[in-house]
């Protein structure tokens, strides 16, 4: 299957929740400690938990990245306990110039074997046309990003009236020849999104800040539903994954994400 093969087949039963790995070894249930590889089996639960239920799942490279070699390890067996008949998307936002970019996209891709991966289009479209050119990923660029940062340069405007991540996602459209580019767009910018849903096209949209960042589920689910828009994810990762610290965490996690997907269905 393809990546959109993937993605349609979980939005077709109305399933939304992008479950986001950023694992903190810092903050899994304390019982979890005594294991081996505690933040791999913290995963496995966690997948166990939502496989029914996800649309997709995100895999935060930074939180495996801290661990150095043996981080890439836990990475790589994560990423094999996911279903395969699920999207996974590589949240390392790479983007560079084209060379470099097409060896972190062979990493991403054929090494690792994910689906999806988050880029940033500051470099322009040669620093991401080699991880565009997997017609059968999805690529998820960086709009308007869901944190305080978001105004240094995504809100800036240009001379054309337009801000900048107005004028990404204007590229992305162009870009998206191969049917195989999305945006990410923070859950926390509400009114923005609202403002420039029309705009998102055929785009599959990402959207991080529910949950610990302030995002409403309600409120954007809500506004894919008035556009007529069923393209889009809702990652929610520490609402989801700190949701019960005891050791039959896994039953609330459960009723956690189902409880997210209803949420989603009385809206449609």
């Amino acid at each position: 299957m393809t990546a959109l093969e993937k993605l349609k087949a979980r939005l077709d039963k109305n399933f939304h929740i992008c479950v986001g790995l950023d694992t903190d070894i810092n903050k899994i249930p304390k019982h979890l400690l005594t294991e081996k590889e505690p933040v791999l089996e913290f995963n496995r639960i966690i997948i166990e938990s939502t496989a029914e239920y996800a649309a997709s799942y995100k895999i935060n490279f930074a939180f495996y990245e801290r661990f150095g070699a043996r981080g890439f390890d836990s990475l790589a067996q994560t990423l094999a306990l996911i279903p395969s008949n699920v999207l996974v998307i590589a949240d390392a936002k790479r983007g560079d110039i084209g060379n470099t970019s097409e060896m972190y996209a062979k990493a991403v891709f054929e090494e690792l074997g994910f689906d999806s991966i988050t880029l940033h289009p500051y470099m322009g479209y040669d620093s991401l046309q080699p991880f565009l050119s997997y017609a059968d990923k999805i690529n998820f660029i960086l709009a308007l990003t869901s944190n305080k940062g978001a105004s240094d340069f995504e809100k800036q405007k240009l001379q054309s009236g337009k801000f900048v991540f107005q004028e990404v996602i204007e590229k992305v459209n162009e870009w998206n020849t191969n049917k195989n580019c999305g945006i990410v767009f923070g859950a926390t910018k509400i009114d923005e999104l609202k403002e420039n849903i029309s705009s998102f096209g055929n785009l599959v949209v990402l959207l991080p800040g529910v949950g610990a960042q302030g995002g409403s589920l309600e409120e954007v689910a809500s506004s894919f539903n008035q556009a007529k828009n069923g393209n889009y994810l809702v990652n929610v990762s520490r609402a989801l994954l700190y949701c019960d610290e005891s050791p039959g965490f896994s039953k609330s996690v459960t009723t956690l994400i189902k409880n997210y997907n209803q949420t989603v269905f009385d809206l449609s």
